[in-house]
């Protein structure tokens, strides 16, 4: 095993499960990953302490709330110097449509994932990102058709151990 962290089969088994079910009681925690209730709760606490568990939050169905459209807009930005990349990040950090902000390697430099309530209200977001001058020099997006499946939680044990699933 190859942990960054000091954590063994138990904490893996915690942060396994958390990711499945965040709201879980500590009962329920204990019995799935087979640990008694003490020792299961405080292995957690020391998760959430160190920072490994950085929070819980709720899953929203955003279907239900209204129509929405997600973009994964490819960003390339006009000058690479590292105050650059800062004014970029500064500068998307203030609109909470968009949902995830990557700096990525290859033909651009970051991948933004947003959320919006029409395709007409995305494009005006991109029209003030460009006029805000925070230096995009060109963008690609991408619309989501469908999402086959969500988020299913990190791959903890392939990332722990550096063992692929598959084996």
């Amino acid at each position: 095993m190859r942990y960054t962290a000091s954590l063994d089969q138990f904490d893996l088994k915690i942060l396994v499960h958390l990711q499945r079910e965040g709201r879980c009681s500590n009962v329920d925690l204990s019995a799935a990953v087979a640990l008694s209730e003490s020792p299961c709760l405080l292995r957690t606490k020391r998760l959430q302490d160190t920072g490994i568990i950085r929070g819980y939050r709720a899953e929203v169905a955003l279907e239900k709330l209204g129509s929405h459209v997600m973009v994964f807009s490819e960003v390339t930005i006009s000058s690479h110097r590292p105050r650059d990349f800062r004014k970029f990040e500064v500068g998307v950090d203030k609109y909470q449509e968009i949902i995830e902000c990557y700096n990525v390697s290859g033909g651009y430099d970051y991948l933004l994932k947003i959320v919006a309530p029409s395709i007409s209200y995305f494009q005006a977001l991109m029209d003030r990102l460009l006029e805000e001058d925070i230096g995009i020099e060109k963008f690609t997006s991408r619309i989501v058709l469908r999402q086959p499946f969500d988020q299913r939680g990190y791959p903890l044990s392939a990332i722990a151990t550096g063992k692929p699933s598959w084996d």
